[in-house]
């Protein structure tokens, strides 16, 4: 039996009659809850509308990190909670989480004085978590490890060590590990009214499954708000006139050929015009660029880049690169939003707004979290559930979370071979070549992927969509989105041979999939 099946996991939902926790959200919130709940021994399950990580969670800057910036309004608590648990990352999910190094370059003499002083605070506040001392280093240096950088009138430069990861993988892997303790995880299913007894109290959902049309009714003791953005659709579920808790603010970010970073290293530029830090990154052998602040009166599952965010990362690279970024050189341009808690006065600017998670019992009994960001996603489920406890809803278990490693958590392996990503399941992959020779082939000569990861994430990791695979397993749309659009056909067949789909719904999927795909290309760039 497949316990990753959709199959084998309806079942889990239809035989059980009564749950102690229910989320709604497969983002990194919902799923850290998730995990946080059923390996304390609760009967727990998860329903998202679309895919896991599908929103927020896979549109990050890959950095798990105390957050340099927060240390510099004086938010002390949050970073030191925050490097805690990049450091607990980094030993739960080993193959997914690495140390990287940053380099602030300086160009004005005092800078390296005061980044270094607050860098130096920023490893204090690891402790013996840290990822390594930062330090100080020369203007030669400095361009030897940042070869593309200007150097008119470049000083030096101030080393320092943060994490980096693959965010939706991590988000996969997550999922997996709540799974294989029993927990019941079902994405492309969507919650569409809360429950409630003669007392107004939510005590549980009605629910649909996307793909069949079936609908649930499900009990619970607990009914967690973990949807980020959506999060004021979900208190408007239990009370038509709650005020907006979340005011959503969009980052765009850019993917570029390793050939504008070529080195080891990332690049942080602590002070642009908008006031945020800007982060050039290798990953997975190209250059994430970004990000921006733009505060939105509006949300969706598909934010799109506007074009002063474009105009504002192209700039700001370009003040800094000695390679021009021009539109042509985008590979991939992406959209998140943070749900910020609403500003409570007009003119509080969104990057000043605490990234601290915030917990929220309404008079019904709903439990809301919102806030928070991936570094702190542990935490924030663990302080979720210890709430729920403390309120009298569940009773008393402690957190197993801390030192519980993550689906896949392996520190030997070959980062030069891009499916190090698997961690421990890389074994398993292999094998599948070795029984069919043509999954060993490439999906596109352009990108590493093979046919193999594709037939994994359907029987292995709840894949259900040609998005699902492209976006959030394999991460093609986020690497080079016209290869992606060239590849999608080919997935389309794979995943109707694995999902015995027919040739209509390969069709529709395609067209679903393109439509999606094209925000994610650059208007004005030319068609190669």
């Amino acid at each position: 039996m497949n316990i990753f099946g959709r199959e084998t996991i309806l079942k889990g939902l239809k035989s059980t009659k009564n749950w102690d926790v229910i989320i709604i959200g497969g983002g990194a919130t919902g799923l850290g809850i998730a995990l946080d709940s059923v390996t304390r021994g609760y009967k727990t399950v998860l329903l998202e509308q679309v895919d896991f990580a599908k929103g927020t969670s896979s549109r990050s800057t890959k950095l798990v990190h105390g957050g340099v910036r927060y240390l510099a309004q004086g938010d002390i608590g949050l970073v030191k909670e925050a490097l805690y648990e990049r450091g607990l990352m980094l030993k739960n999910a080993a193959h997914l989480v690495s140390n990287q190094s940053f380099i602030i370059p300086n160009y004005r003499w005092w800078d390296g004085i005061f980044y270094t002083t607050g860098l130096k605070i920023y490893d204090l506040l690891a402790g013996k978590l840290s990822l390594g001392k930062s330090f100080h280093i020369n203007k030669n240096e400095t361009h030897n490890r940042l070869k593309t950088l200007k150097t008119e009138h470049l000083k030096g430069g101030v080393v320092y060590q943060d994490g980096q990861f693959d965010d939706s993988r991590l988000a996969i892997n997550i999922a997996q590990t709540a799974i294989e303790n029993g927990a019941t995880l079902l994405n492309h299913f969507e919650v569409q009214k809360l429950r409630k007894d003669d007392t107004g109290t939510v005590n549980g959902v009605l629910a649909i499954d996307r793909e069949s049309g079936t609908e649930y009714a499900l009990n619970g003791k607990v009914v967690i708000n973990a949807t980020g953005v959506f999060t004021d659709e979900i208190l408007q579920m239990d009370n038509e006139y709650a005020k907006n808790m979340v005011r959503p603010s969009q980052g765009i970010h850019f993917v570029l050929d390793k050939s504008f970073l070529p080195g080891d290293d990332a690049i942080m530029i602590p002070k642009t015009d908008d006031g945020r830090v800007l982060f050039l990154v290798p990953w997975h052998d190209k250059v994430v660029v970004g990000t921006t602040d733009t505060v939105l009166d509006s949300h969706s599952l598909e934010p799109i880049a506007l074009e002063e965010e474009i105009n504002f990362i192209l700039n700001t690279a370009n003040k800094y690169l000695t390679k021009k970024v021009e539109r042509k050189d985008v590979l991939s341009v992406y959209a998140g939003l943070r749900p910020l808690a609403a500003p409570q006065d007009e003119s509080e600017k969104t990057k000043e707004i605490s990234r601290s998670h915030k917990i929220i019992i309404s008079n019904s009994g709903l439990v809301t979290i919102t806030g928070g960001k991936w570094t702190t996603y542990r935490r924030m489920a663990q302080d979720t559930l210890n709430k729920v406890i403390e309120k009298g809803k569940l009773k008393k278990k402690t957190c197993k979370t801390i030192s519980l490693s993550i689906h896949g958590s392996t520190d030997i392996m070959d980062r030069n071979n891009h499916l190090y990503i698997y961690g421990t399941d890389y074994q398993e992959i292999k094998k599948l070549i070795q029984k069919d020779p043509e999954l060993g082939e490439k999906l596109h000569p352009n990108l590493d992927f093979l046919k193999a990861e594709v037939v994994w994430a359907v029987r292995n990791e709840m894949a259900r969509t040609i998005e699902d695979v492209l976006a959030r397993r394999v991460r093609a749309l986020f690497l080079d989105a016209r290869a992606a659009i060239e590849i999608a056909p080919l997935v389309a067949d794979i995943l109707a041979k694995e999902l015995e789909k027919s040739l209509e719904w390969k069709t529709s999927q395609i067209l679903a999939f393109n439509a999606i795909a094209k925000n994610y290309i650059l208007k004005g760039q030319p068609k190669s």
